[in-house]
């Protein structure tokens, strides 16, 4: 059963219970390329089953939700109330082939994204961070409801990767 948008929110919120998201944030990049250290392409293509996405899909989905995050704070910062679009993340892993990108690659533009986001999150006004877009599936967020939200999101992925890099080194 597919979760609501509210399980979804909930979920993401709790990984980042009692956390700094800035710093979990900043955090991640490194922490990936921790867990993948030493791994080879093949190690990181292969899914734990049917239907469940490899460290190599998962890397280019952060990188592809990096993209989106910044792109959804930025539209907000620069009109209040904008409507915020949904993405199926299914199809973008079809259509933009996730299982035949690099995964390194993947992690670069993650990281590097992550950098601009967090730089201009840093030079918010107090104000700026309560600007907000009307998402159309799960409603009102805010800019820092989109940063705890992504940091959730981090929180998770990464516990992913972790959990796979293990199994297949092995």
């Amino acid at each position: 059963m597919q979760e609501t948008p509210q399980q979804y929110i909930d979920r993401m919120l709790s990984y980042t219970a009692g956390k700094d998201p800035l710093k979990v944030q900043a955090a991640t990049a490194g922490k990936f390329a921790r867990a993948i250290k030493g791994m080879s392409k093949k190690q990181m293509d292969r899914r734990p089953a049917p239907g469940k996405w490899s460290i190599t899909e998962i890397l280019a989905h952060v990188a592809d939700t990096e993209l989106v995050g910044g792109w959804r704070m930025r539209l907000v910062l620069g009109q209040n109330g904008a409507p915020i679009h949904a993405f199926d993340q299914d199809a973008w892993a079809s259509v933009l082939s996730y299982q035949r990108q690099d995964p390194r690659k993947s992690l670069e533009r993650f990281r590097v994204l992550r950098e601009g986001n967090l730089a201009m999150l840093k030079s918010l006004s107090k104000e700026q961070w309560e600007n907000h877009g009307m998402h159309q599936e799960r409603g009102k967020e805010t800019v820092a409801h989109i940063v705890r939200m992504f940091a959730g999101h981090d929180l998770n992925h990464l516990g992913q990767v972790e959990r796979l890099a293990k199994q297949v080194k092995r």
